[in-house]
């Protein structure tokens, strides 16, 4: 007689998103958007700010908490597992013109280009990163699985390594 077992069930992430834009510029995702890239690079449970931001900001925030004196593509903020029931808590700050500005220069699509760096932001924010050789390669072949279950390309095919 075998005995009657149950599949586990699978826990679905929750995702509580605030979405911010201090800056106009066009074509930047929606929260539906955000949610499906969000949700596929999450492990667990998170509330996650995306904010969308100028020239001026972006290096504002470089410079107040890298000591780096100009705007980066995209900004990670980890609060750590406060948040309700002990989800992931963070801010994910996208500067959109850099954005921008390094889609056109690599060639891709904004769209992929912003896709990819919400998802590296999102690993960030889970404790992955570039420091060495290989966590970065760890958290590469990571953006590009997650990327391609999106559709997207692998975004690193054009750099030269």
């Amino acid at each position: 007689m075998s005995a009657n077992r149950t599949k586990p069930e699978c826990t679905a992430v929750e995702l509580e998103l605030t979405l911010q834009k201090a800056v106009n510029s066009p074509g930047l995702p929606g929260r539906t958007e955000l949610r499906r890239w969000l949700s596929a690079a999450l492990e667990r449970s998170a509330a996650i700010t995306v904010r969308f931001v100028g020239v001026a900001e972006g290096r504002r925030l470089n410079r107040a908490y890298r000591d780096r004196d100009y705007a980066t593509n995209v900004l990670s903020f980890s609060y750590g597992s406060g948040a309700r029931g002990g989800a992931l808590a963070g801010d994910i700050v996208l500067c959109a013109p850099v954005a921008r500005r390094e889609a056109r220069a690599q060639r891709k699509a904004f769209s992929a280009h912003v896709a990819h760096l919400i998802v590296h932001g999102a690993l960030h924010l889970q404790g992955h990163d570039h420091q060495s050789l290989s966590a970065a390669v760890r958290m590469e072949t990571l953006e590009k699985r997650i990327l391609a279950s999106l559709g997207y390309p692998d975004p690193y095919a054009g750099d030269a390594r």
